[in-house]
């Protein structure tokens, strides 16, 4: 085991007395530190468990924390797979534990801190647990902690940026009482995903009606994939693109799709045996416009 899980379980566990709450948080900083690092490894957690830390604050409901950095708040991209799926797993077993809506802060060391309603720390750690079991080559666990640890950070809390932010994504998908730590969830319920979110202002679009064929169906896949919140946390296989299209159009959908990843609008993600694609956050204003008002943006050849 880790000092800070040595420490927290000497400290009396998450009834552990205030005057215990610095040092714990301390050595949950470190242990933060170290899971971070294990992420940044080929197989994380084999020696001893990476660790999530939940709370249960009277008056602000239940926290938790990651080792990933609080940026990803706003840019999902900052995080592989791995370390997504762990953050998924860790923002679903929140909702189950609590509920909705999920938002986000920083811990120290500027660490991911999340928040949901609720007060069932213990419940949210089984359920992390659970979640966390099938992702592959990671081992980690939750700890549920005092709440006098993670209660200092929750002065800042916000919600993710981006109303199909991959968090929204995971929110969505506990509520449906499937897996996001999955990576195949999001595919599986997509229409049950984007009913519970709602239109936004770039689904309320409508490509079917652009007139060129191949920026039609470039408008089309491109708004799909944007309302999945498939900006990196989570990605889709490469013959789903063509979903949805019918006739010739199935067959200009993977001619489209070769092309959006051509041009760096999408983006590949190696995977065993199959080709997984998604969007490009850094090139998002040019992903909406496309989607918006068919700006076919420089490089992409339609």
């Amino acid at each position: 085991m880790s000092a800070f899980a040595d420490a927290l379980a000497d400290a009396g566990g998450a009834a552990a007395p205030r005057e215990r709450a610095g040092q714990l948080r301390t050595l949950l900083e470190r242990e933060l530190d170290r899971g971070a690092a294990e992420l940044a490894k080929p197989r994380s957690g084999y020696g001893d468990p990476l660790a999530v830390a939940v709370a249960a604050v009277p008056g602000t409901g239940l926290l938790a924390v990651a080792p990933v950095p609080a940026s990803l708040r706003a840019d999902p991209y900052k995080v592989d797979e791995r370390a997504w799926l762990v953050v998924a797993a860790l923002a679903g077993a929140l909702v189950v534990a609590g509920g909705r809506p999920l938002s986000a802060g920083a811990f120290e060391g500027g660490r991911l801190l999340l928040r949901a309603p609720g007060d069932d720390a213990e419940l949210a750690a089984l359920a992390f647990d659970e979640y966390v079991a099938d992702v592959n080559r990671v081992r980690a666990r939750a700890l549920a902690v005092p709440g006098a640890v993670l209660e200092p950070a929750a002065g800042d809390l916000r919600d993710p940026i981006g109303a199909r932010h991959p968090l929204r994504i995971a929110e969505a998908l506990a509520a449906l009482g499937a897996n996001p730590a999955d990576p195949a969830a999001a595919d599986a319920n997509e229409d049950a995903v984007l009913a519970a979110l709602g239109p936004d202002a770039h689904q309320a679009t409508r490509p079917h009606d652009d007139p060129d064929p191949a920026r039609r169906v470039a408008r089309r896949i491109l708004q799909r994939l944007a309302g999945m919140g498939k900006w990196g946390g989570y990605h889709t296989e490469f013959s789903h693109l063509a979903r949805g299209f019918a006739g010739n159009d199935r067959a200009l959908a993977d001619d489209v799709g070769e092309r959006l990843v051509k041009s760096g609008l999408l983006l590949e993600k190696p995977s065993v045996g199959q080709r997984h694609v998604f969007l490009n956050p850094r090139r998002a204003g040019e992903i909406y416009a496309l989607i918006d008002d068919g700006a076919v943006p420089p490089g992409l050849d339609l």
